[in-house]
Order: structure tokens, then sequence, then C-alpha cells
């Protein structure tokens, strides 16, 4: 069955090879300089940070991408809502019930429901959604042209950029490629950065500290930078 997404010109095999080694090029070399940034640079340069802000820009640009293609649109905002909805209920019921069982509601953490943390966590989850799927997906439905194993493949680049985390790093790659999956349906980053900023809330609270250690990754993890 061939999805919205795939129909749509930003996201159809081009025949202009350019093209495709630069979209190849934006799922496997900005991944990995993140990485770097991740583990490396954030210490030692951290004005780095600049190159994914004009990577993600020259990419947009040369991609010919619009805000619908890159999911900022209105038009279709109530069915992409509704499809987010059964998708993040099932993993917040999941993560809920984790939650229970790990006696979670015994250990509520501090300013979980600061409306200053909600806000500024889902600011984050809507740049996170930038790159996950206004840039990652979207190459990877050029790239490719069945939206499930694009999927698959960018929750497991969202996975990796949160190595080592034993809590992230499923949870990422779950969500993750649902999150793809539902971008390469309905094209629209504004339910899931809303409702990645309440799973990761659901995350943090249902998980003990001594596991995810406040949501670290990288260096960051082990509570030393390098």
């Amino acid at each position: 069955m061939t999805t919205p997404a795939s129909r749509d010109e930003s996201v159809s095999p081009n025949s202009q090879p350019t093209l495709r080694w630069l979209a190849l090029a934006d799922v496997t070399l900005l991944p990995a300089l993140i990485l770097c940034f991740i583990w490396q640079l954030q210490f030692t340069a951290r004005w780095t940070w600049t190159i994914f802000a004009v990577w993600l820009v020259a990419s947009f640009l040369l991609h010919h991408d619009t805000p619908k293609t890159l999911g900022f649109r209105a038009d279709n905002l109530w069915s992409a809502t509704k499809l987010a909805m059964v998708a993040f209920g099932v993993m917040a019921a999941g993560l809920l019930a984790i939650g229970i069982v790990l006696g979670a509601p015994h250990r509520l953490p501090p300013h979980l429901f600061s409306w200053k943390r909600l806000g500024s966590y889902a600011a984050f989850c809507l740049l996170q959604q930038v790159a996950l799927n206004s840039l990652v997906q979207n190459r990877m439905l050029f790239l490719l042209k069945r939206n499930w194993i694009a999927a698959l493949l960018t929750g497991t680049v969202f996975a990796a950029c949160h190595w080592p985390n034993p809590v992230l790093v499923p949870v990422t790659f779950v969500g993750g490629a649902v999150m793809a999956w539902i971008f390469g349906r309905v094209r629209n980053i504004i339910p899931l950065a809303i409702g990645q900023a309440i799973l990761g809330s659901l995350v943090f609270w249902a998980f003990p500290m001594a596991w995810h250690h406040h949501m670290r990754v990288g260096p960051g993890y082990y509570g030393m930078p390098r």
C-alpha cells in the first residue's frame, strides 16, 4: 500500500544522483557528527553545534523542502493528532504500567509537572522532531520506497544517539520508529513533538533515576565529561 508521504514529491525517488548522495549523507554523516558532538566535541569544540543548524538549513534548501514537507502544517492537524493519540496512548499506557510495577508513584521526581520544565522540554522535543523526521525520516523516505523500513532505520539512528543509556536506547528505538512511521503517513510534527514531551516525562517518572541517570546520554550518563 502506498502511503501519503510516499506519494509526495519530496520523498519520491529522484533521478538526480547528486540529491541521492546528499540524502545519504543526511542519514549517515549527520548522525555521526551528532555522536561525535555528544561524546567529544561538546567538551573540546562546543561551537560545532552551529554546524547542525547550517546543515539543516542547507539540506532543506537543496531538497526544496517546504513547511508542508517539513511537517509544519495545519490542514491535516486533526487527522494527524488522532493517529498520534492512538499510538502515544498505547505507549503511555505501557509506561504507566511499568511505572506502577517499579514503584514510581512513591518517588515522584521534583518539578515533573512544572510548566517551565514542560515548556522547555516541549521546545527541545520540537527541535528533535525537526532533526528526526523533517530531516532524517524525510531523507529515508526519499531513498527508500517503504515507510516501515524507513521508520525502523530512523528509529535506529535515534536510539544510537542515546547510547549508552540502558533505558533510553530501547525506548527511543521504539518511540522513534513509531513517530517516524506516523510522520511518513501524515507528515505533521506538531502532535509528535507534544506526544514526545509527554512520553519523555513518563519515562523520567516510570524508571528509577539509578537506571536512566537523569536521562543523560554519552559520557554524561556516567556522570563525568571526557
